[in-house]
């Protein structure tokens, strides 16, 4: 069930029908416009915009302020706001999407809202614009939604969910338009189901191909479950967040999350392909073109979702296509995005002990050993064992996870935001309930901070670090006008110097972030907006839900509030 709901702007009142958004404007997005997730199919969430700027952004104060959700207790925002010609297109927690007409610059009236009947609220990170569509998706539901930009109506939606896939796989990451497609990624792999990720015609819906990132058997990389339990089929390697594209090679990639049960690598020997990987996918036939694993045979829930951004740059002097990936893991990767040919790592977060470093011929962990089915890795031999507890360094959240960094083509560094910190994981051999198949359980070893740094693209260095005393969840936004834009889980953001690091502004609004900010112009004044509303619990996302995760090892958190709110901000 799903009800389009109009506001006291009357239809007749709005303007002739906005432009489509066509595949040629998503390929070569407008300055003043945010047409995707990532901005760009780069994924490089760099704007060119340089009316804010470093000189001038002391003076930048809130404009408006939207607040969206209101229908659970649980309620959050994950989801970066798309602007396209003055019209703001958001979606709430319930799967709600609103139309928000941003043009004045000092209010955010709603033009319409599509409700699709969602029920409980889920993690949703996002939709993205396809001519005159907007495209969203339900959550466990596993429903994919059109609406028609103008009116708010229903255009179409298709259920992608198996028999077998309800209640356990869900869509929470934005989906990504391309020219005749759209790609719907799958996560949920925590629960005991395997991910996808699929393409559908962007006119009717209709499933075009639906590609597992765990095989079945006699596929390839099957060979790589030696188990007897059939542990493929409760593979995981899920896919929780936006991936890029490169129109040049029609190649798309995604990260793709740990294998289950989590923290019990003994249920499923071998490598677990290809889960913790990067994938390069044929976006015409959906068949992987390559692929990296960073950590095979996982059992830390080191996923490796986030950021997967194209770059053209110089690697030691040869011009070269990159995909860069910072890890969850604790290291930034870079590969040939071509050929998946892997170039340089390089350590992010200050503590690091699951391995004593990443081979810089192959990519792999130096302790990864082949011979093994079940890896330990840097850890003791007997790590892996039942009842046996274990300090994992980074956190199992990570290093960095589902919020997006950010490339300057200012100064060609990459901004990435971190956590610091580590988790306590026991290993429990009989935890393999769908549902909730983890292998173990977790707990604190410490508090965790927060961070950003800045990484040179071509040699792979950590060039500048800033310690935050928050986590920092929400990503990184960076514009020519030489400011870096994050926040953190106590409600503050912050901007910074790109070159420097000094910080040039901050403001508290006193309920947290897990959203990434993002920036837009209309009627030559720009905009800094950003959504606020931890997930889950309203306490400790994006860690499991019903967990008060980091805010328990911030207890002056603890009792911080939880609104789910748009802020808009200006000079």
């Amino acid at each position: 069930m799903r009800t389009a709901i109009f506001t006291c702007i009357m239809l007749a009142a709005l303007p002739a029908r906005a432009a489509d958004t066509t595949y040629e404007r998503l390929a070569n997005p407008e300055p003043q416009n945010w047409l995707m997730h990532h901005h760009d199919y780069s994924a490089q969430r760099y704007s060119a915009l340089d009316i804010i700027n470093r000189s001038n952004i002391r003076n930048m104060r809130l404009m408006f302020a939207v607040a969206l959700g209101g229908t659970s207790k649980d309620d959050s925002l994950e989801a970066t706001p798309l602007v396209d010609d003055g019209f703001m297109y958001m979606v709430d927690s319930s799967g709600i999407v609103s139309k928000i007409d941003v043009r004045s610059g000092s209010a955010g009236p709603i033009v319409w809202k599509m409700d699709p009947g969602q029920g409980k609220p889920d993690r949703d990170r996002g939709v993205a614009l396809w001519n005159n569509l907007v495209i969203s998706v339900t959550g466990y539901d596993g429903r994919v939604v059109a609406t028609d930009k103008e009116t708010g109506k229903v255009v179409w939606e298709k259920n992608l969910l198996d028999k077998d896939e309800v209640g356990l796989t869900e869509l929470s990451a934005a989906p990504l338009a391309l020219k005749d497609a759209i790609l719907v990624p799958a996560s949920g792999g925590d629960h005991g189901t395997r991910s996808w990720l699929a393409s559908l015609d962007p006119r009717s819906g209709n499933l075009r191909w639906k590609t597992f990132s765990v095989p079945a058997p006699g596929e390839p990389g099957s060979e790589t479950w030696k188990d007897k339990n059939n542990a493929w089929r409760t593979g995981g390697g899920a896919f929780y967040s936006t991936g890029s594209y490169d129109p040049v090679t029609n190649l798309t990639y995604w990260g793709s999350g740990n294998p289950v049960p989590a923290f019990d690598a003994s249920y499923r020997p071998g490598d677990n392909l290809y889960t913790n990987s990067a994938i390069a996918f044929d976006a015409a036939t959906g068949g992987i073109r390559w692929y990296h694993q960073y950590t095979p045979n996982d059992n830390r829930d080191y996923d490796e979702t986030g950021s997967h951004v194209l770059i053209d740059t110089k690697v030691d002097g040869e011009d070269r296509r990159i995909l860069f990936h910072p890890g969850r893991n604790g290291f930034a990767y870079t590969f040939d995005r071509i050929n998946g040919q892997f170039l340089k790592a390089v350590q992010t977060v200050k503590q690091v002990n699951w391995t004593k470093g990443i081979d810089p011929k192959t990519g792999k962990p130096l302790d990864y050993d082949p011979g093994r089915d079940i890896q330990v890795y840097a850890a003791a031999a007997n790590s892996v064992e039942d009842k046996v507890a274990r300090q994992v360094c980074p956190n199992i959240a990570g290093g960095t996870n589902y919020w997006p960094s950010s490339y300057s083509r200012r100064t060609g560094l990459l901004y990435v935001p971190l956590q610091e910190g580590c988790s306590q994981i026991t290993t429990d051999t009989s935890a393999h309930v769908i549902g909730r198949i983890t292998g173990g359980v977790t707990g604190g070893s410490g508090p965790i901070t927060g961070g950003l740094i800045a990484i040179d693209s071509a040699s792979a260095e950590v060039k500048r670090r800033v310690d935050l005393p928050y986590p920092n969840s929400a990503g990184a936004l960076t514009t020519a006008g030489g400011i870096v834009v994050t926040a953190m889980i106590d409600g503050t953001i912050l901007a910074y110097d790109d070159q420097t690091f000094d910080e040039l502004w901050r403001l508290n609004v006193g309920s947290g972030f897990n959203a990434a900010p993002m920036t837009y112009a209309v009627n030559g004044k720009q905009y800094i907006a950003i959504a606020s509303g931890l997930c889950c619990d309203g306490r400790g996302a994006p860690l499991p839900r019903n967990s008060r995760g980091r805010v328990a090892r911030t207890p002056e958190l603890r009792m911080q509030g939880n609104a789910t709110v748009v802020w808009v901000f200006g000079l």
